[in-house]
């Protein structure tokens, strides 16, 4: 990578496999959760994941991967999603942009990013082509987490777009040179934030990414709203964007005391079995305090089920492009 990570020698590769059999030891060593207690279950489950997951470095790509997070129904916990995994990403080692594309600026405020009229944002780049670099901020909480804000400047970015030469290709631009300006591997994700619909800030999104990562509240009108999205992804690739494809879909805001929310992952599982996450997303009192402080849950409260829930999937996303990279 662009950071000039050091090669391992034999000992150090020796020492973490013992390391990581000790911690796999540990964690088998857990009792079960009374299969009559589902507090019990989430407690020696949160156990489990924070003695397996906390302090780990995860796989970092061999080339940048640059992620759209959407989904055209809102409340799904897309920006939530969005910012909670480059968090945990970041902390795991790599090195993370978010985009914010979103006009409500919900992801700047999430990752303490100040954005607000006079500060230099994504709008700028998009409308007057100025360069990435300007505009983009590093998270002040996380390090390796760095934010291309948006401001309330790109509610009317859409209307504006119209007119300009190459509207829908204008971010697939401004990331390719910003990559190249920094040395393209030195950039291990970019996740950009889309608003829950699709004009011309989506489109722009659809075309400068190469993957979907679809948050799936479960819920049944969850369900519609994804084979919308799911068609209007297939009309992104037949025109704009051939290489476009969903690689990740994570359920969100689950609620294990109800059957609704069970049915609904079964369904989504047995529709999409390779790209959907083992890892779910309960229902957080904490997920949904950390943006009023400025921060996401993974600095707000690390040991929560929220935090470590974000922290599985964003472990399940890095391995599994580690093994799809290793198979090629």
């Amino acid at each position: 990578m662009g950071d000039g990570l050091p090669i391992p020698n034999s000992d150090d590769v020796s020492r973490e496999t013992s390391t990581a059999a000790a911690i796999s030891a540990l964690a088998d060593a857990l009792p079960p959760g009374d299969n009559d207690s589902p507090l019990a279950q989430a407690v020696a489950e949160d156990a489990r994941k924070r003695i397996t997951l906390v302090g780990r470095t995860f796989p970092r790509p061999r080339h940048t991967r640059i992620l759209t997070v959407a989904n055209q129904k809102g409340g799904v916990g897309k920006t939530t999603t969005t910012v909670n995994v480059a968090a945990a990403l970041a902390q795991a080692g790599a090195r993370v942009l978010v985009v914010d594309l979103d006009p409500q600026g919900n992801a700047s405020t999430a990752l303490g990013i100040d954005h607000h009229a006079d500060i230099p944002s994504i709008y700028d780049v998009l409308v007057d082509g100025r360069p990435l670099t300007d505009v983009v901020q590093p998270c002040p909480d996380v390090p390796g987490l760095f934010c291309a804000p948006a401001t309330i400047d790109l509610a009317g970015a859409e209307i504006e777009l119209v007119s300009l030469v190459a509207r829908e290709t204008r971010l697939n631009k401004a990331i390719t040179a910003y990559l190249d300006d920094t040395g393209g591997e030195s950039v291990d994700y970019v996740v950009i934030d889309c608003p829950p619909s699709l004009g011309l800030l989506t489109i722009n999104a659809f075309v400068a990414a190469r993957e979907v990562f679809i948050p799936i509240q479960c819920e049944y009108y969850a369900l519609e709203g994804l084979s919308q999205l799911l068609n209007n992804i297939d009309l992104i690739r037949s025109h704009l964007n051939p290489g476009l494809h969903v690689s990740s879909i994570l359920l969100t805001m689950f609620d294990g005391r109800t059957r609704l929310a069970a049915q609904v992952a079964d369904e989504v599982r047995q529709h999409f079995p390779q790209e959907t996450f083992r890892a779910v997303i309960p229902r957080s009192v904490r997920i949904s305090e950390a943006p009023s402080h400025g921060q996401t849950v993974m600095t707000y409260d690390p040991n929560s089920s929220g935090a470590l829930s974000y922290l599985e999937a964003a472990a399940e996303m890095a391995e599994r492009a580690a093994r799809q990279e290793e198979t090629r």
